[in-house]
């Protein structure tokens, strides 16, 4: 049995609800060169599950860092469920 995780990929309406946020603003996002990684598949835009959450995660440091606070320790991080 592999230790690997199935891929999970993530439509673009599914992240902005997720987020909270209108799907256009991805949709800006990608066209800036900003957001998260996304791979375009045929016609279709996709976001892995594990770079949302990479994201997510970096957005949390810079949010941190902006307020003068240290980034999470690793016990700190996992004990509050973060990857990485």
């Amino acid at each position: 049995m592999s230790a690997h995780h199935p891929l999970r990929h993530l439509h673009q309406n599914e992240v902005a609800h997720r987020w909270g946020i209108s799907p256009r603003t991805l949709e800006r996002w990608r066209w800036l060169g900003q957001g998260p990684v996304y791979l375009k598949l045929g016609g279709t835009v996709v976001y892995r599950l594990e770079d949302i959450e990479a994201f997510e995660a970096q957005q949390l440091r810079a949010a941190r860092a902006s307020l003068g606070k240290p980034d999470l320790s690793g016990p700190e991080r996992f004990a509050r469920g973060i990857a990485g």
